[in-house]
């Protein structure tokens, strides 16, 4: 994995250009995400969840991505951990919807962030629980695919 460092930007204004390839002598080559495919990429992630198939959702993850997820208190930082989580989570059945979002891009990396609602369904009595939550998505372009690098979801902490 390419440190993400070295694709965003710099503190104290300084931004730095080159990519691990490029400092090696290949030249860089910058791949983005555009709004739509952003959005895309999003529907992938809720396709996935509709699976049910933990394996399906953690194949979306980076191999050392973090997840901060929204109903689980210990951070997720690699696959096995990853998967362990959507195992349970899975059986309530999500269904994610944007409300908000703020998106920021670069070389070989975007940013997602905004509010969600995560529809939740009780498989025992099919009793429906909207969660009001902040999400951010960091995505990475590695190997020819786009991945999520870090996820993170919190309830809201106010009712609104």
């Amino acid at each position: 994995m390419r440190p993400l460092y070295l694709a965003l930007p710099m503190v104290a204004g300084l931004t730095l250009i080159a990519t691990q390839p490029a400092l090696a002598g290949s030249p860089a080559v910058c791949h983005t995400l555009t709004p739509a495919q952003l959005d895309a990429q999003f529907t992938t992630f809720n396709t996935a969840w509709a699976t049910k198939n933990p394996d399906t959702v953690t194949a979306l993850f980076d191999d050392d991505a973090v997840l901060l997820a929204t109903v689980a208190n210990v951070p997720r930082t690699d696959p096995a951990g990853i998967r362990d989580y959507f195992v349970k989570f899975l059986k309530g059945s999500p269904v994610g919807k944007i409300d908000s979002t703020n998106i920021k891009a670069g070389c070989d990396w975007a940013l997602r962030a905004g509010t969600w609602t995560v529809t939740l369904t009780d498989a025992a009595t099919g009793v429906k629980t909207d969660v009001k939550a902040r999400y951010s998505f960091l995505y990475q372009f590695e190997d020819g695919a786009w991945k999520i690098e870090h996820l993170h979801s919190s309830a809201m902490p106010e009712k609104i």
